[in-house]
């Protein structure tokens, strides 16, 4: 199985890039929060995960070991394979899940596109124990560096609208990262976003 890669990015799509190692290049599907800090020509090392179906073999990267073992638990879960945990990863930061997680607060996850809500009661039931969290687990108690960006529910409003019009998970994550500033509210991110999109 292949679990590191280190090479040069060659070229940059919404949800995946195209690494080169030694002349080889491989195709890595990656969350918008990876996606954002790659950039063309420049020399990555990725944490990868092979998922292997009757009809393909796909590679997910990640650039921190937080969010690559975050993807192999969250794809144990019954419901959750790699591409929604792929986007529950471009949607939210490991430390915001552990927090989630660790407060039961199901109706967050269920803010997360794809996610309904037997799924995130699965989630919290089956990972508690794996990502090691208590039950008064507060985003206070987040390691330095875990919490996102974006504030969640801002975040997570102006994420379901720009999906529902259509883009990609991906795409959305990328844009929102771009064009946050501190205290803009949902509706103000999705007309900036909109804004960013028309200029691609």
């Amino acid at each position: 199985m292949i679990g590191y890669l280190k090479g040069t990015v060659s070229h940059l799509y919404n949800e995946h890039c195209l690494l080169d190692v030694q002349g080889v290049g491989y195709r890595v599907f990656v969350p918008a929060s990876t996606r954002q800090k790659l950039a063309t020509g420049a020399a990555v090392s990725l944490f990868t995960h092979l998922n292997v179906r009757e009809d393909a073999m796909l590679l997910y990267g990640f650039l921190t070991a937080d969010e690559y073992e975050l993807f192999q638990h969250l794809i144990t879960i019954t419901g959750v394979g790699p591409k929604v945990a792929l986007g529950i990863l471009s949607a939210i930061s490991p430390g915001e899940f552990r927090a989630a997680v660790g407060q039961k607060n199901a109706a967050l996850l269920t803010r997360i596109p794809g996610i309904g809500k037997k799924t995130a009661e699965r989630m919290i039931l089956e990972l508690k124990d794996k990502l090691g969290v208590a039950d008064d687990f507060t985003p206070a108690t987040v390691k330095a560096g875990a919490a996102a960006e974006v504030p969640q529910d801002a975040r997570q409003e102006a994420v379901q609208a720009l999906v529902a019009l259509g883009y990609s998970q991906g795409e959305v994550g990328a844009v929102l990262q771009k064009v946050y500033a501190d205290g803009l509210a949902a509706e103000e991110l999705i007309k900036l976003a909109l804004k960013e999109f028309a200029r691609r």
